[in-house]
C-alpha cells in the first residue's frame, strides 16, 4: 500500500481514479451520479498525470506532500450502484444498460 501511495502522489492521483469506466459499466454510471464538480477534478488529475508522465517528470516534492491518494471518491457511489443492481437481477428486471464491453 505504501508503494502504491507513493507511486500515485508522484503523479498526483487519487486511488479511484484508477477505475476504467470503459472496463466497468458500473463503474461508469457511478461516476455518472457523482456531481460535477468531482468528474471535474478527476480529469484534471488523470490529464495532469498523463502531461506528467509524457514530459517523464514528476509533481513537485511541495506538491506531493498535500496529495492525498487513498481518500475515495467512487466507492460510495459504486457500492450503491452493485447493489441496486444485484436487487434488480434478483427480482428478475431488466438491466438498466447493456452490459456489453467494447
Amino acid at each position: 500500500m505504501h508503494a502504491v501511495s507513493s507511486r500515485l502522489r508522484k503523479y498526483g492521483l487519487r486511488y479511484d481514479d484508477l477505475y476504467d469506466p470503459y472496463f466497468d459499466l458500473d463503474i461508469k454510471e457511478a461516476l455518472g451520479r457523482l456531481p460535477r464538480e468531482v468528474v471535474d477534478a478527476r480529469i484534471q488529475r488523470l490529464k495532469r498525470a498523463m502531461d506528467l508522465s509524457m514530459k517523464h517528470q514528476y509533481l513537485p516534492e511541495d506538491l506531493q506532500a498535500q496529495q492525498v491518494p487513498f481518500r475515495g471518491y467512487l466507492s460510495d457511489m459504486l457500492a450503491l450502484v452493485k447493489k441496486e443492481s444485484a436487487e434488480r437481477q434478483s427480482l428478475g428486471a431488466l438491466p438498466l444498460y447493456q452490459r456489453t464491453l467494447p
